[in-house]
């Protein structure tokens, strides 16, 4: 089939008033596939470092609901590309991913699934259920396979509430898709190594928002110290990590003011203990 714009005009209003899928990917698929993450023939050649890659990407549960959070930097080999990227997406009102790998590929696909969401609730007048909205961002994923094996990797973090067992929900891919999920907490990208590391010493199973929002920030402040490509905070600039909070009252951003003052907490307490916060033997 060509552009719709050679079809006739009434042709045109059938196609997009009965778009025949719940799924907004799969219209777009049918009838403007250039249009979808990782189409773009002029780009199926090896990219390499050229293209801004984003890390790290935290997430753990807290009481009643999720926490996410990343650093801002993007990299392109070891140029810092851009110091305050946004790398945590709000996916719908009570849902959220953030990217790790190529950034604009990355950012598009949080683009494209927050609309794939809107159009999934406005067809079928309901939301989908947590697992069903893990497995859609796992569908497109495998879409974007084969940009992936060109260096154009993405791999997002998926938190949600669940109100159906009052808490929150981690979901992790591989460039194949996925999804698989995660108890307690979960990291990706570059500096998830170490932002893990910091996790496991210092999380606390039922803690509340802003105890487990302190504790995301530490894992990232500890990634950054050890890893290149994730960003610390950056007291002169002000810029900050970014940082949500999904519960039964919403998905909900810090502001950077909010953000700002419990990095100052860190940054002070660090001046005394570089490696941060220990975690008690017993």
């Amino acid at each position: 089939m060509g552009s719709h714009r050679d079809l006739p005009a009434g042709m045109v209003n059938h196609i997009f008033t009965d778009t025949g899928s719940s799924s907004f990917t799969e219209f777009v698929r049918s009838h403007s596939p250039d249009l979808l993450p990782g189409r773009n023939e002029a780009l199926a050649t090896p990219v390499g470092d050229q293209i801004p890659h984003a890390t790290t990407i935290v997430a753990a549960m807290c009481a009643g609901g999720v926490v996410i959070a990343g650093d801002r930097r993007a990299t392109s080999g070891n140029i810092i590309s851009q110091r305050d990227m946004e790398k945590v997406f709000r996916t719908d009102d009570y849902s959220g991913m953030g990217i790790a790998g190529a950034a604009s590929t990355g950012i598009e696909m949080a683009r494209l699934y927050r609309v794939e969401l809107e159009h999934y609730e406005k067809r079928e007048g309901r939301t989908l259920s947590v697992v069903g909205k893990a497995n859609r961002l796992a569908t497109m994923i495998r879409g974007n396979l084969g940009m992936a094996m060109q260096g154009l990797v993405v791999v997002p973090l998926f938190a949600a509430y669940d109100p159906d067992v009052d808490g929150g929900r981690i979901f992790s891919y591989d460039v194949g898709g996925g999804p698989y999920e995660q108890s307690q907490y979960h990291s990706i990208g570059s500096g998830s190594i170490f932002a893990r590391g910091a996790l496991k010493k210092l999380y606390r199973e039922g803690a509340s928002p802003e105890d487990t929002v302190l504790t995301l920030i530490q894992a990232l402040y500890d990634a950054a110290d050890d890893d290149s490509a994730t960003g610390g905070p950056d007291a002169i600039r002000k810029i900050w990590p970014v940082v949500a909070v999904i519960t039964a009252d919403g998905y909900r951003r810090l502001p950077d003011e909010e953000v700002g003052e419990i990095v100052r907490v860190v940054i002070e307490s660090r001046a005394d203990h570089p490696d941060g916060p220990t975690a008690p033997l017993r």
